[in-house]
């Protein structure tokens, strides 16, 4: 067989196999409304893939994206509460437009400043909080000139979420079921190219006061009307809207009515108005209760595809588990891309709409399912097969093979592969005035390309220790990290045995060029170090329990953690990382690599790595960051303590003042950065188990009333036990400044 026929045989199987199990296209998105007092907690997430914060608004004076001074303490936590029992689900920041909010919208985009202003922020926000993502939400385009207004807007939106050098966000748009009612129009052919999908609003969010029937507004079919969901999506389509680009709006609530005659109480019969609430709207969760108190029957209309109940004179129609099942089985017959909940906290205590939404999508692939068991099992023997093939025609196996197939990983995953005279061409033939550091790696430089885009190309040494594997583990970790706090890679080059990374650039260099140096230390002031830390302890939190895998950093330092522009922290060099499984709870290794002194003690005796290598590391960071010192370094009166014992007999004696940074003396702050010290400690002990995680050390350094544990002994201390004696595993340690190996520990 030919390598040709080989990898054309492997495309139809892969093809075959995502066909059949892609999971990922299909979206399960629901919004979380933050004037409930439903608790963030409490959300399912694991039966979505997108969760949306509604509702960021926009500033009448500064037209910036606006966040109620009330929802500021719901919105800082919501993507790293609700990944907690989801970390793979993606978040999204909800901007409300709506009837009410139109015009101050359509203000905004009147004019350009207002727009930048507006578009700046919200990308600047949503990065802040974690969010993956940007949701225009109910926007009315009543005029011709506001159309046109929202066309230029979205269209710059687009261009400047595109423009950044980090992931790019999502960007989705939540219209009306039509792109045409009333005197609404949307601009169809820019909202297909710059919007991800469009969830559609298949209720009326605002009842018309005018309408003098009952509506079942939430109808998936009205026979009678074309005001319907079905007729709706034929018009969007109709206007060239991909059906894999229609997300399917669900209702969570109901509306109620007060009908004109109680024995008249079908779907379409005559009313006085709305009733029960001001809008007439009333949650899923409100209207079960109601029932319940009552004891009314529902009935189930299937022409409609809703639900009603009759009270008295109060009729009310909604969606009950049964409509919501028929609605997702619609959507996934129609090709649709997935559905959209409003509101998550308005499902019943029990998640009965959530779980139907879900439940249905997953009997709509149980069939598929049951083909993919047969067909694994015969799939994996063929790959088997054909991998022993390949090992048997392969001459040579030099590891530079390996690294060719990384042109293939490179795909899909917003990566580029850039040939070696592009990258010469940037940094002008790796000129020595365009060399902006050195590290274990090797050297690294200022590079900008030919669209003056400015990069950073760091070159493999030919005498270097972090070869092929170092190189391939690197490509393959970073291309699958997206944080705003982890340096993003932007692609390599294998060519003429070269092997270059490049990242993008970060003006500010690394945290190190600043910390220990007397007058440079002078611009890392007591807000801006916290803001570093709070950054370094994001990207650690994402490593560990918000990405797909556990990633164990394991050289974690101050030469390791960049600074953008506005001194953001983002985190770097995964050559050394490690993977971890969610189950996981350790690791051995029988090669020990990272950095004196950043080295937990069980890593250093047994091999053992786990999470709390990184919590190790983190711990002796923040000392550095609060203490302007090296790890390197003696102290004391008779200079015989390193930083970790200085640290900690220091603050045994209540002196710990004496440890912080001069630079930093400030009697206001003191409680703040002695705490900071106390859980520094408490990262560094010497015991692997009581060490904090690292969701335990961000609680700690964010509430200042949380009463922390007074730290033990920290590691590698002359106080502790010496009597026992272990082996050790062969050392490959490098020093802050990469020019020292050590091959043994000597005890102190």
């Amino acid at each position: 067989m030919s390598s040709k026929s080989l990898f054309s045989f492997l495309f139809l199987l892969v093809l075959l196999f995502t066909s059949f199990s892609d999971t990922t296209a299909w979206i399960k998105s629901g919004f979380w409304y933050a004037g409930s007092e439903f608790p963030v907690p409490e959300i399912p997430s694991t039966m979505f893939t997108h969760l949306k914060f509604a509702f960021a608004y926009i500033n009448t004076s500064s037209y910036e994206l606006y966040i109620s001074h009330s929802d500021e303490p719901y919105i800082s936590t919501f993507s790293e509460t609700v990944k907690q029992k989801n970390p793979s689900v993606i978040t999204l920041l909800s901007i409300l437009g709506g009837r009410d909010m139109s015009p101050d919208f359509f203000a905004m985009t009147s004019e350009f400043s207002r727009r930048k202003s507006f578009i700046k922020t919200s990308i600047k926000t949503a990065r802040q909080y974690g969010f993956q993502g940007l949701d225009l939400f109910g926007v009315n385009p009543n005029t011709a000139a506001n159309m046109t207004n929202m066309r230029i807007f979205i269209e710059e939106w687009r261009t400047a979420i595109n423009s950044e050098s980090a992931n790019s966000l999502i960007l989705t748009m939540g219209s009306y079921y039509s792109p045409m009612l009333e005197t609404m129009n949307y601009p169809v052919d820019t909202i297909i190219r710059n919007f991800d999908w469009v969830h559609l609003l298949a209720y009326d969010y605002y009842l018309p006061t005018k309408d003098n029937f009952t509506g079942a507004h939430t109808a998936l079919y009205d026979p009678a009307s074309k005001r319907n969901t079905d007729y709706g999506i034929k018009e969007w389509i109709k206007k060239g809207l991909p059906a894999n680009k229609i997300v399917l709006g669900l209702a969570y609530h109901g509306f109620a009515w007060t009908l004109v005659n109680p024995n008249h109480n079908t779907v379409g019969s005559p009313a006085r108005g709305l009733a029960i609430t001001q809008d007439g709207s009333i949650s899923y969760r409100y209207i079960k209760q109601y029932m319940k108190s009552y004891g009314a029957i529902p009935v189930y209309n299937s022409t409609y595809v809703v639900n009603y109940v009759t009270i008295g004179s109060f009729w009310i129609g909604y969606d009950d588990a049964e409509a919501i099942r028929t609605k997702v089985s619609y959507a996934k017959d129609k090709g649709l891309r997935g559905f959209a909940a409003f509101q998550i906290p308005s499902d019943d205590v029990n998640w009965e709409l959530s779980k139907a939404a879900s439940d249905e999508e997953e009997d709509q692939r149980g069939s598929k399912r049951r083909l993919l068991a047969i067909l694994l099992p015969t799939i994996a023997i063929t790959i088997i097969l054909i991998s022993t093939i390949l090992c048997i025609l392969k001459k040579k196996t030099i590891r530079s093979e390996g690294i060719r197939e990384l042109n293939e990983r490179a795909i899909g995953r917003n990566m580029k592969v850039f040939s070696f005279d592009q990258i010469k061409e940037a940094t002008d033939s790796f000129s020595i005035k365009n060399k902006i550091g050195e590290g274990g790696f090797g050297p690294v430089y200022k590079g900008r390309l030919s669209d003056g885009c400015e990069i950073a190309v760091k070159r493999l040494s030919k005498c270097s220790k972090q070869g092929v594997e170092e190189f391939q583990n690197e490509v393959t970790l970073a291309s699958k990290l997206q944080h705003v706090n982890v340096l993003q890679l932007q692609g390599f080059c294998i060519e003429r045995e070269e092997k270059i990374l490049i990242y993008e650039y970060m003006p500010n260099k690394s945290l190190d060029f600043y910390l220990y140096d007397p007058v440079k230390s002078m611009q890392l002031d007591w807000e801006m170090r916290v803001r570093i830390v709070e950054g370094v302890t994001q990207g650690l939190l994402y490593l560990q329990e918000y990405s797909t895998f556990t990633v164990i950093h394991r050289d974690l330092k101050a030469s390791n953690i960049l600074l953008d522009d506005e001194m953001k922290p983002k985190i770097s060099d995964f050559g050394i990382a490690r993977l971890f499984q969610k189950d996981e709870k350790e690791a051995n290794t029988g090669r020990i690599v990272g950095t004196y002194g950043c080295v937990p003690p069980e890593y250093v005796k047994r091999g053992v790595y786990s999470r709390k290598y990184d919590v190790y590391s983190f711990g002796v960071l923040l000392l550095q960051i609060i203490g302007g010192k090296k790890s390197s370094c003696e102290y004391g009166i008779e200079n015989d303590l390193n930083l970790l014992e200085y640290a900690y007999e220091l603050w045994q004696k209540g002196n710990g003042v004496d440890f912080i940074d001069p630079s930093l003396q400030d009697d206001f702050q003191r409680g703040k950065q002695l705490r900071c010290m106390q859980v520094a400690l408490l990262c560094v002990q010497e015991k692997w188990e009581d060490r904090p995680s690292m969701l335990e050390v961000y609680s700690m350094l964010k509430n200042d009333n949380e009463v922390l544990p007074n730290p033990k002994v920290p590691a590698f201390s002359k106080n502790r036990d010496n009597t026992t004696h272990e082996t050790l595993v062969t050392l490959d340690l490098t020093c802050s400044d990469n020019s020292l190996t050590i091959s043994q520990l000597i005890a102190r």
